[in-house]
């Protein structure tokens, strides 16, 4: 048994919806009232996907106290605090507990480059200063430095420290947290949720989710009951969409265009955030027909 095995299954990195560089809230209540439908087990807000670097600090954090009140408890909360100064992460972290949040998803401080000791020092902190699960969110692609699996095993000793979104791309990393700590590792990427949850990984963080949820929990629910063949028939029609989708663009821009045609969101983003170009909004549309979205 894993250490947050509530957090086991979908987790969606839902998106922040705008209406003339506004958070649209009624938007979001209705976003999230479609993840509970489906019957996922946790929205992430404020994430990658929720374009966290884009909303202010008080947007942040009623970003997140929304979310709170739309969930009305019928799923969990995974809310994004994660900044490259830890005390902004401690204040966001504090904020997002005194929200109400189930748990908090903390990216490793990104653009400062901390040494492995940096990156301990700061979730150690984190965990010691708020009484909150921690998922420790590791996305080097991202962040320019890679929190390496034995800083991962160092931290697994702090009671706090429950989760990981283990977003590297290595299967070796993920092989070496699985293997060495109680850890509940969720995939970071959508098309690396099976392989990983064929090493013990307990679900993922989906972006594809926002869009698909039911299609991405059947795969997670296929695994937890031991139906590969039909975990492995979900991840090949998944995984056309996910991957046609994603390569068009930097995360969240194609995803909040999809939603944009399924008729779900405005679309729009903040700078420097752009809009795909006519040709990839063209082959999305292509992707979307073809899985029958649209």
């Amino acid at each position: 048994m894993t250490r947050c095995e509530a957090f086991a299954g979908l987790s969606v990195a839902i998106i922040t919806p705008f209406k003339n560089n506004q958070v649209d809230y009624n938007t979001f209540q209705e976003q999230i009232d479609f993840q509970i439908k489906a019957g996922v087990t946790a929205i992430v807000p404020v994430g990658t996907t929720g374009e966290s670097p884009t909303l202010s600090f008080d947007e942040h954090k009623k970003v997140l106290r929304a979310a709170v009140e739309a969930a009305a408890g019928k799923i969990k909360i995974l809310a994004g605090t994660g900044a490259n100064s830890t005390q902004e992460a401690l204040d966001l972290t504090q904020s997002a507990k005194q929200a109400g949040v189930d748990a908090a998803m903390i990216v490793a401080p990104y653009y400062n480059k901390p040494t492995q000791e940096g990156f301990y020092q700061h979730y150690k902190l984190l965990a010691e200063s708020v009484d909150l699960p921690i998922c420790i969110y590791n996305i080097p692609g991202r962040c320019a430095k890679n929190i390496e699996p034995e800083t991962m095993i160092r931290l697994a000793a702090l009671p706090n420290i429950g989760i990981v979104k283990e977003a590297s791309g290595s299967m070796d990393q993920a092989s070496a947290i699985i293997g060495n700590t109680d850890l509940t590792v969720l995939s970071g990427d959508d098309s690396l949720a099976l392989p990983l949850m064929a090493l013990g990984a307990r679900g993922v963080v989906s972006v594809v989710g926002n869009i698909i949820p039911q299609d991405v929990g059947e795969m997670c629910r296929a695994v937890f009951r031991g139906d590969w063949e039909a975990a492995r028939r979900m991840h090949h029609k998944t995984f056309k969409l996910c991957r046609d989708m994603l390569s068009l663009s930097t995360n969240p821009i194609p995803v909040k265009s999809a939603m944009q045609m399924l008729g779900r969101d405005s679309g729009e983003m903040r700078l420097p955030m752009t809009p795909l170009s006519a040709a990839e909004q063209a082959k999305l549309r292509e992707t979307l027909t073809a899985y029958g979205l649209l």
